[in-house]
């Protein structure tokens, strides 16, 4: 795992930040133990050890697990149950997830067993923070969690680790986790009463797929108020439709944004101004033109209350049972994944409209019919030559994805551990969809910034406007304007790649806030 210089981000029972949860997990910086927490982990630890030495059955200390909880286990079997548990949990099938979503796990849990309510011992916490800074990836398969209980399954993938079991990712592909361990100078650790739970017991995964998602989305979102924008141009749309004064009758915060970027975007257009006059028969603009700051603002204020949620969820401990100040140890219902799980679904439903309206502007610069003098298909020699034809397919077929990613996954609950866990949120199936929901939007604005590049490019000798000709300006710098056919997935992919590469972040920015 490549870190960007020397950056650590300190971590204790203080809340995370999004920004830092990006940090570790996409960018691979490190992480700075509070010895402060350390020192609270051990207070709390004497709590756990007084109460495995005691008479009463404490839930997760000296008893089984979940429909197994009321089975007393002696003493001498409690290293036993802990590592059970973890070999037991550890049930996942699958294709191993992506390294920034078991880092974002990782970090997550370990920011949770540093809050001081978990009850385990300081070295297991140092030893969780050595495991993440050694850069190895454990190999945490896609199926297993129902989220509720917590992510189960692919946190006792990652605690599997920390005994010296299991793989993690290498070069050529999974390779058992011992070897690895040792090359790193890590030790496997063997698990203390109670401490298997507190490695399991999390919504980690999808909090940390959440943060993520809401970084990508708020590239996104700005590049589709950009991508618009052009296509606004490009299809000689009006521009006046965006004023603020015409927002401000409906105060929604998001679409107030959306629109202020989309009239900055077209600052100073000559292919807007050439039609702005009196003789100009157009009356109103389509609505997937006329609409845009509608849609994508809505979309906005998605994502703001998911941040809102994501941010409220860094700043929880999550286990069962926890312990508490005066010592207590107490059951709860805080793992279960609804408050998260609604809204990565909430964000699928935002994605699959903000794509599904670029590609009804992508569509109509493709239609001579409804173009406005823009060639057939965008293409050099109508006829033959196809243009950008089979590109709106793509947007098509990945908009349909999109759509099916909408339906909710937090509705679902199948039953489970013999209806103990009778009522699960699915929160993880949530977030993994959303993952491709938003692999899928970024496509889909790809082919539309594509698209409307080389329409504007049509519109010579009028210039567009100097934000939207940057951005034709730095596609240009990938893919050729226009000229006969030529193999057009590379161009989509130089495309994708350049959004996702934050290379245009600097000319999205407008100096409009979002």
């Amino acid at each position: 795992m490549t870190r960007i210089g020397s950056q650590r981000v300190p971590v204790g029972a203080e809340p995370l930040s999004r920004a830092a949860v990006v940090a570790v997990a996409r960018y691979g910086a490190g992480v700075e133990v509070s010895a402060a927490a350390l020192d609270e982990l051990a207070r709390v630890r004497r709590h756990i050890d007084e109460l495995a030495h005691s008479d009463r059955p404490v839930y997760g200390v000296s008893t089984g697990f979940g429909a197994l909880a009321l089975r007393h286990i002696p003493p001498d079997r409690r290293i036993d149950l802990q590592r059970s548990l973890i070999r037991s949990h550890a049930a996942g099938a699958g294709a191993p997830v992506e390294p920034e979503v078991v880092r974002a796990m990782m970090l997550l849990r370990l920011r949770t067993l540093l809050s001081g309510y978990t009850g385990v011992r300081p070295e297991t916490a140092r030893a969780l923070a050595g495991l993440l800074d050694s850069g190895l990836i454990p190999v945490v398969p896609e199926y297993g969690s129902l989220g509720c209980s917590g992510d189960l399954a692919p946190l006792a993938a990652v605690a599997l680790a920390l005994m010296g079991e299991g793989s993690v990712l290498g070069p050529d592909g999974p390779r058992p986790i011992g070897p690895a361990l040792a090359e790193h100078g890590l030790t496997p650790i063997t698990l203390a009463e109670k401490e298997g739970l507190a490695l399991t017991n999390g919504t980690d995964g999808m909090l940390g797929m959440l943060v993520l998602d809401l970084e990508d989305l708020h590239r996104l979102f700005d590049l589709a108020d950009v991508t618009a924008a052009m296509s606004v141009e490009a299809q000689l749309g009006t521009d006046r439709v965006f004023a603020a004064e015409l927002q401000a009758l409906r105060p929604h915060p998001g679409q107030a944004v959306a629109a202020a970027r989309m009239w900055a975007a077209l600052a100073g257009s000559e292919i807007v101004a050439s039609h702005r006059g009196a003789d100009c028969p157009r009356v109103q603009d389509a609505y997937s033109l006329r609409c845009a700051p509608q849609v994508h603002g809505a979309a906005r204020d998605t994502l703001a209350h998911a941040a809102a949620v994501a941010d409220r969820e860094l700043a929880s401990a999550i286990d069962n049972p926890v312990v508490l100040g005066d010592g207590r140890v107490e059951s709860n219902g805080n793992f279960h994944g609804a408050p998260v799980g609604y809204v990565l679904d909430f964000l699928a439903i935002a994605v699959a409209d903000v794509a599904s309206i670029a590609e009804r502007r992508t569509d109509r610069m493709l239609d001579v019919h409804r173009s406005h003098g823009l060639p057939a298909f965008l293409a050099a020699d109508p006829g033959v030559d196809s243009g950008y034809m089979i590109a709106q397919y793509t947007q098509a077929g990945a908009v349909s994805e999109l759509k099916r990613c909408a339906a909710p996954a937090s509705v679902d609950s199948i039953p489970s551990s013999a209806m103990q866990e009778d009522h699960v949120s699915m929160g993880w199936a949530a977030a993994r969809k959303l993952r491709r929901a938003v692999d899928g939007l970024t496509t889909v604005l790809a082919v539309e910034l594509l698209t409307a590049a080389r329409a504007l490019d049509f519109r010579a000798p009028l210039r567009p406007a100097p934000a939207t000709g940057a951005l034709r300006d730095l596609v240009r710098e990938r893919v050729p304007g226009p000229g006969p056919d030529r193999h057009l997935a590379p161009d989509i992919a130089a495309v994708v790649d350049l959004v996702r590469s934050g290379a245009a972040d600097h000319l999205l920015a407008l100096g409009v806030s979002s």
